[in-house]
């Protein structure tokens, strides 16, 4: 079988969750078929099951990044390249809507089924007009269109399948759910007090962690709200990069200078590390934190985890289906914020009870090592990429014949 998957994020170009789902789902459909991968970037990688083709906009002369339009436009750029490099495959698997465009046309262009995979839905974060102006109108409307286009759907999660028959209207026979995963033998509790100290942490004083983008939707301005309630004795690690805009990275460092004047031990990490050292600051900290107003999914907490480290996120989207209540961590409800604000803003009452679970963990290390084992049996039970791959596999051949017989 021959598998043309058209993504954003591809490494060494990786920001998000869907890069990472990409990475890991890439490297174990290779075992099984032709892997054809096409992203925006300069990669071009071969090896004997999988050829990375990086793409650039053909719109040199459009470099005015102040108009958020021309954002659109060198996307858009990307999506007929994108195209025009997959000249076959048995089936076009499409990542986030910035090459649903792509997914589009190549089926149309080649006769071949289209799948998606849902990992978050244009209409559900109204915010991102800060990032894109007015060709978020555009980018929601390409996502609709590629939804009522698709032959298959991968929901990442069950919420995330309710959420896009309810959005887009698509049939629910479509819509099937492969959760995400992770490789448990990367993400291992691994400790290097040298990598601590090198980014201002104290070994020796417990923290709690947030790793993710600037970004509305994960709730660092939140988190950081919170901080106010945590007990003194700890440290606050916020691995925080890619700020969606420039305001936001201004609005978060105010936000961060505030709270040093109440307490130490406050340290912003203002770039997305490698994930060799991620995984160090997993393992090492005491609890981590994921306050999400939007998350279809989570990988982030499977790689909290899968660390031995117990986390505390807030009960929407896919995090639900990952921790498990007072086992591997505790969900904090949200049910009073609209997730369709422009500018979400938490409740007080839930930062306090973020911040009281948060607490319980700092407080009691032996429970925090306890839920941190627990939680990464379950991910050695449940998220392995291998079976998921498999799983998709699958899911590819049963859209191709169904693809094959309604065209006979």
């Amino acid at each position: 079988m021959k598998i043309a998957l058209f993504t954003n994020e591809f490494p060494p170009n990786i920001y998000g969750g869907a890069g990472v789902h990409i990475d890991f789902l890439s490297q174990e459909l290779a075992k099984l078929g032709q892997v054809e991968v096409r992203c925006f970037g300069d990669q071009n990688v071969d090896t004997d099951s999988m050829h990375v083709r990086g793409i650039n906009s053909s719109l040199t002369k459009m470099v005015d990044d102040a108009n958020p339009h021309i954002k659109m436009f060198h996307n858009m750029s990307r999506n007929v390249e994108l195209s025009q490099a997959t000249p076959e495959a048995d089936v076009i698997h499409c990542h986030t809507w910035y090459t649903h465009l792509a997914g589009i046309m190549t089926r149309e262009l080649l006769q071949s089924p289209l799948i998606l995979t849902t990992h978050s839905l244009e209409t559900h974060r109204p915010w991102k007009v800060e990032q894109l102006g007015n060709g978020y109108f555009l980018s929601r409307w390409i996502e609709n269109s590629a939804y009522n286009t698709a032959d298959g759907i991968i929901a990442v999660s069950q919420q995330m399948k309710e959420d896009v028959i309810e959005a887009y209207g698509v049939n629910p026979e479509k819509v099937t759910v492969i959760h995400n995963g992770i490789e448990p033998e990367f993400y291992q509790p691994t400790f290097d007090n040298e990598l601590l100290l090198e980014l201002g942490i104290n070994p020796n004083i417990p923290f709690v962690l947030f790793v993710g983008r600037i970004t509305r939707q994960k709730g660092i301005s939140q988190l950081i709200s919170a901080a106010k309630y945590f007990n003194k004795n700890c440290q606050i690690v916020l691995c925080a990069g890619a700020p969606d805009t420039k305001e936001i990275a201004e609005e978060t460092e105010a936000l961060i200078a505030d709270l040093k004047k109440d307490r130490d031990g406050v340290i912003l990490i203002s770039e997305m590390l490698p994930r060799e050292k991620i995984k160090v600051l997993y393992s090492h900290a005491r609890v981590f934190a994921c306050p999400s107003l939007y998350e279809p999914f989570g990988i982030i907490n499977l790689e909290a985890m899968a660390c031995e480290t117990p986390v505390v996120g807030s009960h929407v989207g896919g995090i639900p289906e990952i921790i498990v209540e007072g086992e591997s961590g505790y969900l904090i409800p949200l049910e009073s914020v609209s997730r369709t604000d422009f500018n979400p803003a938490y409740p007080e009452a839930f930062q306090k009870a973020f911040a009281a679970k948060i607490n319980i963990l700092l407080e009691d290390e032996a429970l925090a090592t306890q839920m941190g084992k627990a939680g990464r049996e379950r991910v050695l039970k449940n998220f392995s990429w291998e079976s998921i791959a498999k799983t998709t596999y699958d899911y590819y051949q049963k859209v191709i014949d169904g693809f094959v017989k309604e065209k006979a």
